[in-house]
This record gives C-alpha cells, structure tokens and sequence, in this order.
C-alpha cells in the first residue's frame, strides 16, 4: 500500500512510467555513516529525491546543469539521460548565472564564513575569527563540497551539502547550491575536477 501510494505520488509529480528510475545510494566511509546519524532526518518532498531521467538540458555528457528557478541539479549523462537532484538555490537577492568549472572537491571541507556573508550575519563574526568550523554535521556545506571556478579563480560558490536538509527544494541560499548529503556524495563521486557547471535562471 505505501509503493502504491509512493508511485501514485510520483504520477501526480510527471514521474510516471519509464521517464525514471530510482537506484541505491551511494557507499559510505564510516567517517560519513558517523556523521551523517547526527544531521537531522527530514521528509523531502519525492519531486526532489535523486532519480535517473531524460536528459531535458540538451548539454554533453559529464556536464552539471542547475536550474534555479525549478531547484533541480542534472548531471548530464550518456543516451540522453540525467541525474535529477533536488537543490536549494540562492534567494533572488543572492541568486547568479553562469558557467563554472569545478575546480576542486573536497569531503566535510571546513567553512571559514566570507566577507559579504560577515556583513549581512554579523553573529557569524566570532566563527570567522576562530578560523571557522571544521568539517562535520553542524557544518553548514555538509559532506561535500565542489568549489566553482571561472578563468579568474574562486567564485566562491560551492555545490554541497546541508545541514538543513528541509530546505531541500527552496530558494534559500547565499548563491550557493545546496543538496541532501546523500545526494552530493552520490554526484562527488561521479565528476572530476574540470567538470563543466552551468547555472541558469
């Protein structure tokens, strides 16, 4: 009764039939199981889960599209098929377009808060001053981070984790892009550093 309903709920969403498929989570170290056990555990909305679709960006294989108004990231695959996942983006405040390149990965990276962020979040002076959070489950980039680049260096944007996992699906970021941690692992491990990300509105 509940696939019943599941699959029902996907119908409604245009989930249905053989537009997708689900498939297992990627493995873990036993650093992530630790971590990942003390982030909280939230519902999100089945539009939003990970799933394998046809490819709607019209992109090369290997490429990253965002789509920032749906908050859905594609990992362009071969066969004209995608990897859908749910993200959060930034508000329209905050939000950006563009090409990027991913210019370097990193697991549970540390997050020292930047400048405009300092500004805005004056609370979050005394993290910066300590040299910022190392990685772990109350770190707020989560269990991956992919730092995006340009010709002139670090954007300063990042694709990664959360540790508000219901925000999954919303517009709430600083301009970064947010994904479940299970998710972000999932892509981490499937692209390389060069990887070609496009962010569109």
């Amino acid at each position: 009764m509940i696939r019943r309903h599941f699959l029902i709920a996907l119908s409604s969403l245009g989930l249905g039939g053989c537009n997708f498929a689900t498939f297992p989570d990627p493995a873990v170290t036993s650093r992530d199981t630790k971590f990942l056990a003390m982030v909280p555990k939230v519902e999100v909305e089945p539009n939003y889960l990970r799933y394998m679709i046809d490819d709607p960006t019209g992109e090369a294989p290997g490429t990253i599209v965002v789509d920032s108004t749906q908050n859905f990231l594609y990992l362009v695959m071969q066969d004209r098929k995608a990897i859908r996942y749910g993200v959060s983006t930034g508000s329209e405040a905050a939000g950006w377009t563009g090409v990027t390149t991913v210019g370097q990965k990193q697991e549970w990276p540390h997050w020292t808060p930047p400048a405009d962020m300092l500004e805005r979040w004056p609370h979050l002076k005394p993290t910066a001053a300590a040299g910022g959070l190392p990685g772990g489950p109350d770190n707020p980039l989560g269990a991956r981070a992919l730092y995006l680049y340009t010709k002139n260096g670090d954007t300063l944007y990042r694709i990664h984790g959360t540790n508000e996992p219901e925000m999954i699906g919303r517009n709430v970021s600083s301009g970064c892009i947010r994904m479940r941690n299970i998710d972000v692992i999932d892509l981490y491990n499937r692209v390389q550093t060069g990887t070609k990300v496009i962010v569109r509105a």
